[in-house]
């Protein structure tokens, strides 16, 4: 019977980033998933083939190009290139195994139209997102913001900023609403309307992670890897794999085996394989999680860019829920063949939010409209789940499912709190590095 100190069951990104830290922080890891492949709920799906046949799709036509050229992300997201995630990354230096490229605007949706959200300060000039003086006050916000620092209270501007509220920040430098719409929504990425009375600090820090994102590469601040996410969770696979971490795919997991209340083993396939922690996500051990919410992503093909993007290769567009009367925003994700996820001239476009009502499919109309005429879509409405408790007792550590946003911001926060409860330590990535040299350029 073999002994390990962690079994990771699933190679979704969250476990695999986590079995990679733990694998160089010394830890004896065996990762065991009944999939083939890489990624689990978020992996990459090729050739385009699989795709339909998941979809129970007839399909593909002849127009769509080579099955093999195209790589779709089933859950998409994009991630700030100043976030935790990129710092993650370069920390580990899976950096190595990647490729990226900058995601050419970001949009907002506001009275029936897409706008770019200003990405310079000519982009803030000539945006028809705000009125003149308006602009002027935006623009003392985010030097405000880029200049804050937490424990510096000469960056505060005589302002409490764990007492000060969002909605009295936003108050200070007279924001009319529409401008803290797009503030709040497609800059400091909140997804619903709690942040305007909660404690400013937060909001501000947000501000300023995009604006330090936006500074690296000044078409957006976002980057996504070429071949899609799925190259994520394999480069995280094979850290764990050269400080002798062990994989195991296509491999039935039969029971999770507990003594005196806690994790013993993992039997599958017969074999038991022995250990002190276990690291999952919701779909290996569905009575310990329960259900908060559900989300609709509506994988859409294309073969044009989306009108009013600047005929963009890639982009986000965030519709926010004040525009429809909702609770929670739309979100957009588009990337193409530039990023070798398409065939030649296509495009993958991806409409998702949190369910409301009975009806999903109607609440996601406004984003479908938007990126029309769609070739082809897929629709997958999935639960979202969150474990009962810390695992603290039992040793069992099990993820969230992911969000409706196409960010890794709320990921990456799961991933830093169960790094915190399966190690006791905090995850210590340092400060932010260069990685331009693993980057594509815009002119590519």
């Amino acid at each position: 019977m073999q002994e390990y100190d962690v079994i990771v069951l699933g190679t979704g990104l969250k476990e695999c980033i986590l079995s990679g830290l733990l694998s160089v922080g010394g830890k004896k890891v065996l990762h065991i998933d009944r999939n083939p492949y890489y990624g689990g709920q978020s992996a990459s799906i090729s050739p385009l083939e699989e795709l339909y046949k998941k979809f129970r799709v007839p399909g593909p036509a002849t127009t769509m190009g080579l099955g093999k050229e195209w790589n779709v992300d089933l859950i998409p997201k994009f991630f700030l290139a100043n976030g935790e995630l990129v710092k993650i990354l370069v920390h580990t230096e899976v950096t190595r195994y990647l490729d990226f490229k900058v995601i050419e605007g970001s949009y907002v949706y506001k009275t029936g139209k897409v706008h770019k959200v200003p990405a310079t300060e000519a982009d803030a000039l000539a945006s028809d997102l705000m009125g003149m003086f308006d602009k002027r006050r935006f623009r003392k916000l985010l030097l405000f913001a880029l200049n804050f620092e937490e424990r510096n209270p000469r960056t505060h501007q005589d302002m409490d900023p764990k007492r000060t509220t969002v909605r009295d920040l936003f108050r200070r430098f007279d924001l009319g609403p529409e401008v803290m719409e797009f503030t709040a929504h497609a800059i400091a990425l909140h997804n619903s309307e709690g942040y305007l009375d909660q404690p400013c600090v937060a909001t501000i820090e947000r501000i300023k992670l995009y604006c330090e994102s936006l500074a690296r590469y000044n078409t957006s601040p976002y980057l996504y890897p070429l071949y899609g996410l799925a190259e994520l969770p394999q480069g995280f696979a094979r850290l764990s794999a050269e400080y002798e971490g062990t994989f195991m795919l296509n491999r039935a997991v039969e029971e999770i085996v507990m003594e005196n209340g806690k994790v013993a083993a993992v039997k599958s396939e017969g074999s038991l394989f022995r250990c002190k922690q276990l690291i999952c996500d919701p779909s290996y051990v569905p009575h310990r999680v329960r259900k908060v919410g559900r989300v609709i992503r509506v994988i859409c093909l294309l073969n044009h860019p989306i009108k009013n993007t600047h005929e963009a290769n890639c982009c986000q567009i965030i519709i926010p829920q004040t525009q429809l009367s909702r609770k929670s925003d739309i979100y957009i994700s588009v990337v193409s063949y530039t990023h070798n996820v398409a065939a030649d001239g296509m495009y993958i476009a991806t409409v998702s939010t949190t369910v409301e009502t009975s009806n999903p499919e109607k609440e996601v109309q406004p984003g479908l409209e938007l990126i029309e005429p769609i070739m082809q879509k897929f629709v997958s409405i999935s639960k979202r789940l969150i474990p009962k408790d810390d695992g603290r007792n039992n040793q069992i550590f099990v993820s969230c499912s992911y969000d409706a946003t196409n960010h890794f911001d709320n990921e990456c926060e799961d991933i830093k709190d169960m790094y915190r409860r399966i190690t006791g330590t905090e995850l210590n990535i340092g400060g932010s590095h260069r990685h331009q040299s693993h980057t594509d350029s815009d002119d590519d």
